[in-house]
């Protein structure tokens, strides 16, 4: 199958470059420079010179790999995960995702692809019992950081989905961790709790959903040519409140206990939200429908 990656050099887009080529498809992936083309063509792929800001650039790219399906996994996300370097790189991101996406959806759809794939967001779903499906909606009335969070990913499904053509499948990613990310032994969050600066706030029972980068592009795979058009969640199995996952994923950096703090010591409903509030993610449908089988969190014992 002809699949066209763009964020082939980003995160997921390594893993799912080199688990499309391992799997005997005609890859082309998207990058912005001749090191990021390296990168690609070592892997095995053809590689695609386009800055996904360029509409025209973009179409043409698209349309010379002749692509059946295309896969978006743009992010323009900091090395740092603090509240200053997430603001500062808030507007890049969403522009890159919104206008970028906008541009390669649009290709795919002048190239004839018949499938579209979008990466999304599993981990700020609306408050609820248990475990959120892809029917629950996103929290777009929590906390300032989540809302806004939620409101742009739920308008970024809106806007992909009003295009009737190709069909749209979304990939509801939870909270990535592995090799490229911030939760992995020398990412920004690893090094934040080694030296004690990610509190437990309150009593710690928000549930957070997690997956592994090699399982979410193995998601991507799998939705080549399996599910339907819609969301699925792409989580883990091990859904775990703060209280929980912390401690463990501290142990396993090599790091202290994290310290314990009061709501008012913290002095931000965000923070809270995400301490306290946040609701797990169920892949019950990915499973049923793409076969998606993720790996056990790693550090939970």
């Amino acid at each position: 199958m002809k699949v066209f990656v763009a964020g082939a050099t980003g995160a997921i887009g390594r893993p799912l470059i080199a688990q499309l080529v391992a799997a005997g498809h005609d890859v082309t992936g998207m990058v912005r420079d001749d090191a990021g083309a390296r990168q690609v063509r070592d892997q095995g792929a053809k590689a695609e010179l386009a800055d996904a800001l360029d509409r025209e650039a973009v179409e043409a790219a698209v349309k010379r790999s002749q692509a059946e399906v295309v896969i978006n996994q743009l992010t323009a996300l900091p090395k740092q995960y603090r509240p200053e370097t997430m603001q500062a790189a808030a507007a890049v991101d969403h522009r890159v995702r919104r206008e970028g996406g906008a541009n390669l959806q649009a290709a795919a759809q002048v190239a004839g692809a018949r499938r579209y794939i979008l990466q999304s967001c599993a981990f700020w779903y609306e408050p609820g019992n248990g475990l959120a499906d892809e029917s629950a909606g996103f929290a777009v009335n929590a906390s300032p950081y989540i809302a806004a969070g939620s409101q742009f990913y739920r308008e970024l499904e809106t806007a992909a989905s009003e295009m009737r053509r190709p069909e749209v499948v979304f990939l509801r990613y939870g909270f990535l961790y592995g090799p490229g990310t911030w939760y992995t032994r020398d990412g920004d969050a690893a090094e934040q709790i080694r030296q004690r600066r990610t509190p437990i706030v309150g009593d710690g029972n928000g549930v957070w959903s997690w997956i592994h980068v090699e399982d979410a592009a193995r998601a991507a795979v799998l939705a080549l040519d399996r599910g339907s058009a819609g969301a699925y969640n792409i989580v883990d199995d091990n859904p775990s409140e703060m209280r929980v996952w912390l401690p463990a994923f501290a142990r396993a950096m090599g790091g202290p206990e994290p310290p314990h703090i009061t709501v008012e010591q913290a002095g931000s409903a965000d923070a809270d939200y995400f301490s306290n509030r946040l609701r797990g993610a169920t892949n019950a449908k990915a499973r049923r429908e793409l076969g998606f089988q993720p790996r056990r969190l790693e550090w939970l014992t």
